[in-house]
């Protein structure tokens, strides 16, 4: 599988600066041949949105804003940031394809700690999404998600994801870089899947968004690492199914589901015409 990581700076509120930014860099993906290429937590709005998120004027555009990247998803999937209403507010994860929005996965961890205040603005989701990409079935996440050390990401592994996708927007501090991708290699590690983690650059008010997106494989070494503090499309190849052979070997993996008094749903999400453009 061909990958390929968005790490861009969006802007708070600029809901057609964002789009264009967006698809300027997934007609790049498209262009390097990628399958799948993520953007980072948000990107439609940019993060944090804070109090635009209370006007459903802003949620309405930002869903219009979704729908015209979706249109353009073609040959290639796209996964996007956005804020998703349904009967509340999410922070959601969109798999764009086809031309479409084929399905939304809703973030679980919400954040409301040091610089977070996300409990103020979005419900938490229960969702498990795999994504069926080629041969490939892929987990996602977003940012909070994959910090915590059980589910959403071993329920995933345990569903069949090879690889675990996170979506971010990961403030930085002195040494933040070096504690996450600490924490990207456990939870590879222990879930037996490679990860492919795409955060934001920029900066808004008194956060900055350092970048670093990576890609590890499922043994915890990294493939592939973005530069910091700027933009670029990271585009890395790498094949998920070999975490098969490993997790025949790994008895833990058999205990955790033995643990399971019952199986979570897992919505399985198929594309189509991956890697052939469609006019």
């Amino acid at each position: 599988m061909r990958l390929a990581l968005a790490q861009i700076n969006t802007v708070v509120g600029d809901l057609e600066g964002n789009r264009d930014l967006i698809l300027a860099r997934l007609d790049e993906a498209r262009v390097q041949s990628a399958e799948l290429v993520l953007f980072p937590e948000l990107a439609v709005t940019g993060y944090p949105p804070e109090d635009l998120l209370l006007r459903s004027g802003f949620v309405r555009a930002a869903a219009k804003s979704l729908g015209e990247i979706a249109a353009q998803a073609r040959g290639v999937v796209a996964l996007v940031g956005f804020p998703y209403f349904d009967t509340d507010l999410y922070n959601a994860c969109a798999v764009c394809a086809d031309g479409e929005v084929k399905a939304v996965y809703r973030k679980r961890f919400l954040p409301n700690y040091g610089v977070f205040d996300e409990d103020r603005y979005f419900a938490p989701g229960r969702d498990l999404v795999l994504l069926e990409v080629g041969e490939t079935l892929v987990g996602l996440t977003i940012c909070e998600d994959m910090w915590q050390p059980g589910p959403p990401a071993t329920d995933l592994a345990l569903a069949g994801a090879e690889l675990l996708v996170n979506i971010s927007a990961s403030p930085f501090h002195v040494g933040k870089e070096i504690e996450r991708e600490e924490m990207l290699v456990t939870r590879a590690r222990d879930n037996s899947c490679f990860v492919a983690f795409c955060n934001a650059v920029g900066g808004q008010d008194e956060l900055i968004f350092d970048g670093h997106s990576c890609v590890l494989d499922d043994e915890g070494a990294v493939v592939a690492r973005a530069v910091g503090f700027e933009e670029t499309l990271l585009v890395v190849d790498v094949e998920p199914k070999g975490v098969i052979g490993r997790r025949l070997r790994d008895v833990r993996r058999r205990a955790l589901a033995r643990e399971r008094e019952t199986t979570p749903p897992v919505q399985i999400v198929h594309v189509r015409d991956v890697g052939v453009a469609s006019s």
